[in-house]
Parts: structure tokens; C-alpha cells; sequence
């Protein structure tokens, strides 16, 4: 017997909400409740219009995301670095979660490939809203690499627990329309 029929839409919507918010952003990472905080998460996350744009054209549609190198300085040099280099061109979004997010920058696209340079930990005060990018990472707080994830709708159990460094600013709408093995096309970098 199916769960549906036995507890009704709205229960197993809420208990797939549940297992969502469960599941690490990384294979081997940490739930959002396993990873003590790295300070307060009180900033809500909205962009100022002054830091660097990265372009990003998939399959969907295309969408501008606002990075934030004065709370995430490494963080945004890294992915500026991988960019410039082409790294995330072709990569799938291997992590579709409704309502919850979107994620890619997986060469392997299973959630345990990057880039082989792990960077530290910026978390910082910017909360998870819709749109909010963030790094991925293990549970060592300092293991993000390449993996990035996008937020579908706010996501307060993830604030000061993993690094934001952007925002999306255009093409909000597309977000929801990404499906599993959708593709990066290109991902590129405007100041």
C-alpha cells in the first residue's frame, strides 16, 4: 500500500519535505542540524547590485546571480577561478529537490566529484532565501570545492551553517522549471 493512500497528499507532502531537509547538500556531508553554526544568520540575503555577475545559460533558460565577494572573498575567487576555466560548462544539475533546491559543479554528477581544492568555510550572515547560492560541502565545515547549490524557496535551517556567496538577481523563474541531468551549457563571469 502506498504511503499516499495511507496518510493522504498533505502528510506525504510534509513527510517528503522532511526527508529533504535530511538529506546532506554532499554525499558524506552533514544534515543541516549536524553542523554547529559559524556565527549569527541574521542578514537577510539580498544583493546590493555592486559585486561581480556569473551568467548562467542552461538547457531552461538563462539566469544572473549576483556574487557576494565582500562576506565570501575566497569562496567567489574560487568559482571565478573555475569559471574562467570553463570548469562548470557542461556539468548536469545531478540535485533536483522541489521546493528545497537545485545543485551542480559535480563532475561525476553523484555528489562526491569537484575540483580537488577544497576552500575554508565563509559562513557568514546572509540568510537562505529563494535564490540564495551556497556551497555545497562535507560535514568537515571546511570541504566545499566546486559543488554549488541554489535555493527554491527560503531555507532558514541551512542559514550560518554553509557559505552563501550569491544571489540569484534575474531569471528567478527558471529555477523551478530545472529537472535532474539538466545542463550548465556555459557558466560565465561579468564584473
Amino acid at each position: 500500500m502506498s504511503l499516499t493512500s495511507r496518510t493522504g497528499p498533505a502528510r506525504t507532502f510534509l513527510f517528503a519535505v522532511f526527508l529533504a531537509l535530511q538529506l546532506p547538500l554532499a554525499v558524506g556531508g552533514a544534515s543541516p542540524s549536524e553542523s554547529p553554526p559559524r556565527g549569527a544568520a541574521s542578514e537577510p540575503t539580498t544583493a546590493s547590485g555592486k559585486g561581480p555577475r556569473a551568467v548562467v545559460d542552461t538547457n531552461r533558460g538563462i539566469f544572473i546571480i549576483e556574487l557576494f565577494p565582500d562576506v565570501a572573498p575566497k569562496t567567489v575567487a574560487r568559482f571565478m577561478e573555475l569559471v574562467k576555466k570553463g570548469f562548470y560548462d557542461g556539468l548536469t544539475f545531478y540535485r533536483v529537490l522541489p521546493k528545497f533546491l537545485v545543485q551542480t559543479g559535480d563532475p561525476l554528477a553523484d555528489g562526491t566529484g569537484g575540483s580537488g581544492r577544497s576552500i575554508p568555510a565563509e559562513f557568514n550572515e546572509k540568510k537562505h532565501v529563494a535564490g540564495t547560492v551556497g556551497m555545497a560541502r562535507k560535514q568537515d565545515p571546511d570541504s566545499a570545492d566546486s559543488q554549488f547549490y541554489i535555493t527554491l524557496e527560503p531555507q532558514p535551517l541551512l542559514d550560518g551553517k554553509y557559505t552563501v556567496f550569491g544571489q540569484v538577481v534575474e531569471g528567478v523563474e527558471f529555477l523551478s522549471k530545472i529537472q535532474e541531468r539538466d545542463t550548465v551549457r556555459k557558466l560565465t563571469v561579468k564584473p
